[in-house]
């Protein structure tokens, strides 16, 4: 096995646009690890990721941005927005386009595309300076996740040019990441984003595996909680079973069939034939959990400002009242974890209900000739595709469900660092194993072009193609 992989990936460098491809790309992503550690001016970064090593890297929510981040966030560097602006701004754009008739039209006009994502950029402008504002005064006047930092973030003591200097530093980095990722996709291999996002998560790996580590044999003087040898045993056991789940999932679908009758178009005449229509299990990716994760971040600071607001004698029960609707919500808590769950199940048929059109599917199939053995064309059509993507939606946002709470079981239930939990389930390992089968895909695809064999000789076939 690994003899085929050392095989394939020289071939990969005998094709001179593959070779240049992986070349390209392979120096972009390294620019974008740059980011991730070139400081912002004026700000000590040193400071803050002293912070973060003595929180043990922190598994709530600022922890999983700093991990998208690639690290970036905790060195207070360049790119410490990461790429996340921008993907939220192009799920909005997305979202809009599906509920709005006017952004809808100018998709399917000629250049209406161009059009939409340029409004996508100016979005993430706008997302970048709201994020760039919000972190600008959390280091300024340190509170809430950043308690107990005993060293000075900000060296600058002019606030406004403080201001001006971080929030524009922080928005270019993002822009400039969102720029390699394009260029990525257009003239490297794999999707850009993706990557810039894979690249930052596996960049945690090795302080994964010193975490780990740490975990049975820690420092001499270091305190630790003890873990039993059979607890590193489950750990591989779940770590195989849930990267087998994942790629099992991404690449699962119910083939429907179609049949296309014999047709006559002017003078020519098109044969009938047999294909499918591949409806894909996890439709909706990774997308349920990021919505989740992100409407989750904003119950905690809204119950702490009612929390002050209600402080005096005679408000004092509603203080106690959203003092304890916080802690309840605290991250890694079991109405958290109940939350959290419930909010993906309704993500995960809301982006199906959003990006799946049955109607327009039905009408195609009709207009062209098609139509499912045994249901009727038009409206039944329609009710049979309705019927049978809310059945594999459960299936795929059950799945989703228990991926992302296993993280936050093991690192809030079993003391398991972050570090390691982050990689056993949730949004890092969907993206990690779903891009990285994607970019296999293309890779494989110019390989087959050259007549040559790729990654996976037998799953090629059954799986993959």
């Amino acid at each position: 096995m690994f003899r085929s992989i050392a095989s394939t990936l020289g071939n990969c460098f005998k094709i001179p646009e593959l070779k240049s491809r992986i070349l390209f790309t392979a120096g972009l992503l390294a620019v974008c690890r740059l980011l991730a550690v070139i400081r912002i001016p004026g700000l000590n970064g040193e400071a803050l990721s002293q912070f973060f090593a003595s929180k043990g890297g922190d598994g709530g929510l600022l922890g999983m941005y700093n991990t998208f981040a690639g690290g970036a966030f905790e060195h207070c560097a360049i790119g410490s927005l990461g790429i996340m602006p921008y993907i939220s701004a192009t799920i909005i754009i997305q979202l809009l386009t599906a509920v709005v008739p006017r952004l809808s039209k100018m998709v399917r006009e000629e250049g209406g595309r161009t059009q939409v994502i340029k409004f996508g950029r100016y979005l993430t402008v706008l997302l970048c300076i709201g994020q760039g504002l919000y972190f600008a005064k959390s280091w300024l006047h340190p509170e809430g996740n950043f308690q107990g930092m005993s060293d000075r973030l900000v060296l600058i003591d002019n606030t406004f040019l403080y201001y001006f200097v971080a929030v524009t530093v922080m928005t270019t980095g993002t822009m400039l990441l969102m720029w390699l990722g394009e260029q990525i996709t257009e003239r490297g291999i794999g999707n850009g984003v993706s990557l810039i996002i894979t690249i930052g998560i596996l960049a945690r790996l090795p302080r994964a595996v010193r975490a780990l580590i740490d975990m049975f044999h820690p420092a001499s003087g270091a305190e630790t909680d003890y873990h039993f040898m059979g607890t590193g045993l489950l750990l591989v056991g779940l770590l195989v079973a849930v990267v087998g789940g994942v790629i099992a999932i991404t690449q699962a679908q119910r083939k429907i069939p179609v049949q296309y009758a014999q047709r006559a178009v002017g003078r020519k005449m098109y044969a009938g034939g047999t294909s499918f229509m591949p409806l894909r299990v996890n439709y909706a990716g990774v997308m349920p959990i990021i919505f989740a994760q992100s409407i989750l971040m904003f119950p905690g600071p809204v119950c702490k400002w009612f929390a002050n607001v209600f402080r005096s004698p005679k408000t004092m029960f509603l203080s106690d009242f959203f003092h304890s609707l916080d802690m309840s919500l605290n991250y890694g808590s079991w109405m958290y974890m109940a939350i959290y769950s419930l909010m993906i199940l309704f993500f995960s048929y809301f982006w199906v209900a959003t990006q799946f059109n049955e109607i327009q599917i039905a009408d195609d199939l009709k207009k062209n000739g098609g139509y499912i053995p045994g249901v009727r064309p038009g409206q039944g059509t329609s009710d049979y595709l309705h019927k049978a993507m809310s059945r594999i939606t459960l299936a795929g946002a059950i799945f989703l469900t228990i991926i992302a709470t296993i993280p936050i079981i093991l690192g809030r239930q079993m003391n398991i660092p972050p570090d390691v939990a982050q990689f056993f389930g949730g949004t890092s390992a969907l993206i990690a194993v779903g891009v990285l089968l994607d970019t296999m895909r293309q890779v494989e695809s110019h390989l087959m072009m050259r007549h040559y064999d790729g990654f996976l000789k037998k799953g090629r076939v059954r799986g993959r193609f």
